[in-house]
């Protein structure tokens, strides 16, 4: 997969090699987690790009734009930009461009997003998008202009179809983000799972840290997160890998730490077992239960006493699921 950044590398990639001569297939949204309906529309467009013999491309936009309207009260992401791409090279997608959300974007209207992005940019032959798709500064834009644009366009040679994307549904409701989101923050790990299609993991590499963990006997890994808002907050039963293979179960804190006023967003974890270093390298963190809220203790001497009733409790969490799964 290759990776495409800005608008004016789009635009001055298709004018070398105008993607193929007969355009692309594409999409356009903020595949937040890389969920069971992302992977179907990716198919769709994997599908479609096959039968036409063009490259598929996924368009995602940094910041995504509810950041970029919302700033702090934007909804938490499921996953960081490296994250993202990383699934969807395994996903097999051609292309990802990423376009910077921003005051120049905000304020192209419908028609010039459709002439400077999907033509001149992408050179599309087809797009898979959904119904309720909006864009442009004045919000014009929607499937019906997309479809009616594509038409004009033919005859000057620069036009394409759309198809609207496939709604999935499980257990009784969509698919989406916000429903992950939502099941998530109920600690319900096991139906996230199913609708993403995989355990929630948050990935990053190890830095180092004020090494409190250490000094109170419990060394933690510090993952540097690369975010602001977090879609979880508090203490959990995790198990960790490295891209090694190696593994571990461990106890993490998400959070900011309150009792030693952290401010920054911050991922630590204890590895049940671990001794080294793995400082720059990058672990994997699959959260399976969530213990307790973050909070703020009276003193240093309290939290270590939390922190070793949290080992003993996830321990327990693991040792009960083992038995469970015995059976």
């Amino acid at each position: 997969m290759k990776l495409v950044r800005g608008l004016r590398s789009l635009v001055s990639l298709n004018k070398a090699f105008r993607f193929s001569d007969s355009g692309c297939v594409a999409t356009i949204g903020n595949f937040d987690g890389v969920h069971l309906g992302h992977k179907v529309i990716i198919e769709q467009v994997k599908d479609k790009a096959k039968a036409l013999g063009v490259p598929s491309v996924v368009v995602v936009f940094e910041p995504q734009p509810q950041e970029y309207f919302r700033k702090a009260d934007a909804p938490a992401r499921l996953m960081r930009f490296r994250e993202k791409l990383v699934a969807l090279r395994e996903l097999q997608v051609d292309y990802l461009v990423c376009l910077a959300f921003n005051d120049q974007l905000h304020e192209m209207s419908a028609n010039l997003f459709i002439a400077q992005v999907l033509v001149e940019g992408l050179n599309i032959r087809h797009l898979v998008i959904g119904d309720d798709f909006r864009f442009g500064c004045d919000r014009t834009g929607d499937f019906s202009l997309l479809s009616q644009s594509g038409k004009a366009l033919e005859q000057q040679g620069a036009g394409f179809t759309v198809e609207s994307t496939r709604t999935v549904e499980l257990e009784g409701g969509r698919v989406s983000s916000t429903r992950i989101r939502n099941a998530l923050d109920n600690n319900e790990f096991q139906l996230a799972a199913r609708l993403l299609g995989h355990p929630y993991t948050i990935s990053g590499c190890v830095v180092h840290g004020r090494k409190l963990g250490r000094q109170l006997g419990v060394p933690t890994a510090n993952v540097s997160l690369g975010r602001k808002v977090l879609v979880l907050n508090g203490v959990y039963a995790v198990e960790a890998e490295l891209l090694s293979g190696d593994s571990w179960q461990g106890v993490a804190n998400i959070g900011f730490r309150p009792t030693v006023d952290g401010v920054q967003p911050s991922l630590e974890v204890h590895l049940f077992g671990f001794e080294g270093s793995i400082y720059g390298q990058h672990l994997k963190v699959v959260f399976r239960h969530k213990i307790r809220n973050e909070q703020k203790f009276a003193s240093v001497d309290e939290l270590k006493e939390q922190i070793f009733n949290d080992i003993k409790e996830t321990q327990n969490y693991f040792d009960m699921l083992s038995s469970h799964n015995k059976k």
